[in-house]
């Protein structure tokens, strides 16, 4: 995308304004499926917490995605957009039985992440075919709070507890159909990658009926200029060869299946936000803007980077800002940022606003939550319209007060 059609598309939307390019989507989607060409059976199931519009999830259907969810009305969405159940997944944590059972009943796929739960779906429904996740106890990058298969974490059950899974499989008569396992994200190093991958297969062995194995995701991307990503091309040469040994000596071929997230759509995202005023106190330029943590929370809750980018003046000359927001709260989006020079009614470009941005957006100090517009074929298509007042009162109810307070004079 050109900085005239982010321009163009903050004039006619207004701002603050996400835009999703599904090119880039398209691209990310067939550079993972071609890094795993060599496996005769791949499944990417798209991560619907990461954006979850439902014109992004029709995207992923058409380009032969299934879905990764986390809910039940993530499930639901899926089904809405016309995704089978049977290319979704369903890997909650911490959700009840219930909820476990009525997503059971749609014929999705459901994954488990713990024996008390797992004892109880095998005991009253020893036909369903079930995954089970495993905490491989090997973290992912480096930020423990996207790591998620160390020792501490409450997600999956410990690889030392295996013999338990057998125990209530046993028991039960209930069918293990996969295997899963998702360390965190950001991952750098492949080898850490193939250590977990190679628990994983350990584990595997343990099951006869297996129909697939999924891997998870949690590959980086580059969020600055010289960064470094998952070697994507790697990853698939040297995985691909250790499934293919594993299914030969399985004696089956099994389905290898990825959940990506943001690696799908991090990088396909820009965030628009104009400049309300630019401040000069005794040490710091701010660049106060007319969003914030409200609608971007990720550096102020994951300390995550965004290169900010100024599109009105992109050849202007370059000064230090320290980015802010209008939330009654600390929202720095950037501290001593080097950006083209900033004059107030500029529009600024978050990048990397793809995952987990939208997513996470609140109605904090009561602003509305922005547009978001996806960019297709050189056209740009509102995919959600910009919230307003009545949106915000439409769930609140108003009652009367009179009898209830009394002031003591």
């Amino acid at each position: 995308m050109e900085n005239s059609d982010l321009l163009a598309i903050a004039e006619q939307y207004g701002s603050p304004v996400y835009v999703y390019d599904s090119a880039k989507i398209v691209s990310q989607y067939q550079r993972l499926s071609n890094a795993f060409s060599g496996v005769k059976k791949l499944k990417l199931n798209y991560a619907v917490k990461a954006l979850s519009n439902l014109s992004i999830l029709k995207l992923m259907k058409s380009l032969g995605a299934g879905l990764d969810t986390v809910s039940i009305q993530e499930v639901r969405m899926g089904l809405k957009v016309g995704v089978t159940p049977k290319n979704i997944i369903f890997t909650p944590n911490g959700v009840s039985l219930e909820e476990i059972e009525e997503v059971a009943a749609l014929g999705v796929q459901i994954n488990i992440d713990n024996l008390s739960i797992l004892e109880q779906f095998g005991t009253k429904h020893p036909n369903i075919p079930v995954c089970v996740r495993i905490n491989p106890h090997i973290m992912a990058g480096g930020n423990s709070k996207i790591s998620v298969g160390h020792i501490d974490s409450k997600f999956g059950i410990s690889v030392h507890q295996t013999p338990h899974i057998v125990r209530i499989v046993e028991n039960t008569g209930m069918k293990i159909n996969g295997v899963h396992m998702h360390t965190g994200s950001d991952i750098l190093d492949i080898d850490v990658f193939i250590q977990a991958s190679q628990i994983l297969f350990d584990v595997a062995k343990q099951f006869k009926d297996l129909e697939f194995m999924d891997f998870g995701s949690g590959f980086k991307v580059p969020y600055k200029e010289g960064d470094i990503e998952t070697n994507i091309e790697e990853l698939g040469e040297k995985l691909t060869k250790r499934f293919n040994t594993f299914c030969e000596n399985y004696g089956k071929d099994l389905e290898l299946g990825f959940e990506p997230g943001k690696f799908l759509v991090s990088e396909a995202g820009h965030f628009l936000a104009k400049v309300n005023v630019v401040k000069q106190t005794t040490s710091t330029v701010f660049a106060g803007i007319d969003t914030g943590f409200n609608h971007l929370i990720r550096p102020m809750f994951y300390d995550s980077y965004h290169r900010i980018d100024n599109v009105s003046n992109p050849e202007g000359r370059e000064r230090f800002y320290s980015v802010v927001g209008y939330i009654c709260e600390t929202d720095t989006f950037g501290v001593n940022r080097r950006i083209n020079e900033i004059a107030e009614g500029d529009i600024l470009r978050f990048k990397n606003a793809g995952a987990y941005c939208f997513s996470m957006a609140s109605n904090y100090n009561s602003r509305f939550r922005p547009a978001e517009i996806l960019w297709h074929n050189g056209e740009a298509k509102l995919i959600r319209k910009r919230e307003t007042f009545e949106d915000l009162l439409a769930n609140q109810v108003e009652v009367s007060l009179e009898a209830m307070v009394s002031i003591d004079k």
